[in-house]
């Protein structure tokens, strides 16, 4: 119980810090889910370290607070339902963690402050054709020559590369041996000869989504984190922490809040959206889903925090936060649509004086719902995640 009020606390803290310390201007842009820029992030996450709280999940030795997976969630959660930016993981969730796990001094030494201070912006170098959810089908290769390995190959849906220092890069070493250990795990500096970052315009008119190409780039061995062939492993602890983070409560709740604001402004006739019953039956059964989804979610930190193992938790997690978030951006769309549907892009531009054509923020509810397709593919698409749980309970 003691544990619980401690919670309660902390939450109540961080509430309270978002209504002065996050800014107006970037708070705005999420909730009206326009484009952010680098330094919207950059100056938004700072502002987190500043109160120590953005690596709060890392061990004290290397200038975390140690907070527990729950506290964590409790922290992430709250932010998302003030209408903080998202948190971009690849320094601080992904490869930080990695380094000071598996890494050794002189990487702990070099990388992990800049990490934290995001003087370098780190991008994820995994899925390529052919090689997205099965990445042990990987084909960029990595050539040994003297003090530095020479890789070439493709990658991409590599989120936020066009801003990127770095890029922590699974890449073959070993063509013989089995798929899953001729692995390994280099840190490549994307301003290198040979590399070239290619922007990909996604659904929603945004191009955060890059390919990297690399052509016989120079990358030192010093940049080679643990073993070589070790890959696999670094890259199997990195995805458990980014499935650990996939259940967006507190997005799920606010874009829910937004849900609200629409059905109160749409009229069918002279009632109101949400006084009808269709509507009303319609909110009850997310909020039913959203309740389900924080149980889910309690059950597998219970389990984490007792030291066990917290088995198919989170592939259901994933499964489970991903349909919810897709019906609740579904059901946006459908209650704009009651009055004529349209996706105004140029409102998603801070700044623009275009009229608006519907309610504040429909233009952000379209583009999350066409950016929101993406829930169910990324950190191992929901067709991967039944599947490991479809051969972990039926045997198949």
């Amino acid at each position: 119980m003691e544990m619980a009020k401690d919670l309660a606390e902390f939450r109540e803290e961080v509430a309270e810090f978002c209504k002065t310390g996050l800014p107006a201007d970037i708070r705005s842009k999420v909730l009206l889910n326009q484009h952010l820029d680098k330094t919207d992030f950059v100056r938004w996450m700072r502002i987190l370290q500043e109160k120590d709280w953005l690596i709060g999940h890392w061990p004290q030795e290397y200038g975390g607070l140690g907070w527990s997976r729950l506290k964590r969630w409790v922290f992430e959660n709250e932010l998302y339902r003030a209408g903080s930016p998202w948190l971009a993981p690849f320094g601080i969730t992904y490869v930080g963690p990695v380094i000071y796990s598996f890494g050794n001094e002189a990487q702990k030494q070099r990388w992990l402050a800049p990490t934290v201070s995001h003087d370098i912006w780190w991008a994820q170098g995994y899925s390529e054709r052919g090689a997205g959810s099965d990445l042990a089908n990987l084909q960029t290769r990595a050539v040994r020559d003297g003090d530095h390995y020479v890789v070439s190959g493709h990658k991409i849906w590599t989120s936020m590369a066009q801003w990127a220092d770095m890029m922590f890069t699974l890449v073959r070493t070993d063509p013989d041996a089995k798929p899953q250990r001729g692995i390994s795990f280099l840190l490549i500096d994307l301003k290198s000869p040979g590399v070239s970052v290619r922007p990909i315009k996604s659904i929603n008119l945004v191009e955060d989504l890059n390919e990297v190409f690399l052509d016989e780039v120079r990358v030192p061995v010093e940049n080679l984190v643990g073993q070589e062939g070790g890959g696999w492993t670094y890259a199997k602890f990195l995805l458990d922490n980014e499935r650990l983070i996939s259940a967006e409560v507190g997005k799920a709740q606010r874009l829910m809040a937004q849900l609200r604001f629409f059905l109160s402004e749409i009229r069918q006739g002279s009632v109101a959206l949400v006084e009808t019953q269709a509507w009303r039956q319609r909110l009850g059964e997310l909020e039913l889903k959203l309740m389900c989804l924080v149980s889910l979610c309690s059950q597998m930190f219970s389990e984490l925090e007792a030291g066990n193992d917290p088995g198919l938790s989170a592939s259901m997690l994933k499964i489970v936060s991903a349909e919810l978030l897709q019906a609740i951006s579904g059901a946006h769309v459908d209650a704009l649509s009651q009055a004529g549907l349209s996706f105004q892009a140029e409102a998603l531009v801070p700044g623009d004086a275009a009229p608006l054509v519907a309610p504040r923020g429909a233009a952000g509810a379209v583009g999350e719902y066409l950016f929101g397709r993406v829930y169910s593919i990324w950190g191992g698409s929901s067709e991967v995640q039944k599947n490991i749980i479809a051969k972990a309970v039926l045997g198949l």
